[in-house]
């Protein structure tokens, strides 16, 4: 399933080539019990998959990423949600805030960041809306990236407002 979502145009654009599902059985299954892995899950809406995500350590992530980050508690998150139709309609952008507050449930971890392309302005709109703000543009493996960080603090204060 994931790697037929990573097919599909609205997400391949953004996720680069996609890996076999070998590779991704690699990258998610094998080593998960390991502290620094990744780690994946889908995400589900209604009691429907809707979308991936996935958070990394970001201290010694290694393959030249965040190599001068000296934070343990930073943790890195990545995310898409499958069907292009469903973008747009706030639902990224609650699943991006129900995980960084699943995230920030562990105390040990202090501020969480991703890092769209600078262009990718649907992206860039759903982090901030749920709490992440502009660090700057850096320089990455896939290319430039605009580094944005959230905090308890922030995450807090994106939070929906009840009437």
């Amino acid at each position: 399933m994931l790697r037929e979502w990573l097919l599909r145009p609205h997400a391949a654009a953004w996720w680069g080539p996609v890996p076999s599902v070998a590779e991704l059985r690699e990258d998610y299954l094998l080593g998960a019990d390991q502290p620094s892995a990744t780690r994946a899950w889908i995400a589900h809406h209604g009691g429907q998959p809707v979308g991936f995500i996935q958070s990394y350590v970001v201290m010694g992530s290694g393959g030249g990423w965040w190599e001068d980050e000296s934070d343990p508690g930073a943790r890195g998150i990545d995310q898409f949600l499958a069907d292009e139709a469903q973008l747009g309609q706030g639902i990224g952008r609650a699943m991006i805030r129900a995980f960084v507050g699943q995230l920030f449930a562990d105390p040990h971890v202090t501020v969480v960041q991703t890092d769209p392309a600078p262009h990718n302005e649907r992206a860039i709109r759903c982090y901030a809306a749920a709490g992440f703000r502009a660090v700057g543009e850096v320089d990455t493996p896939d290319g430039p990236a605009l580094l944005m960080r959230c905090t308890r603090q922030s995450l807090l204060q994106a939070a929906p407002r009840s009437a």
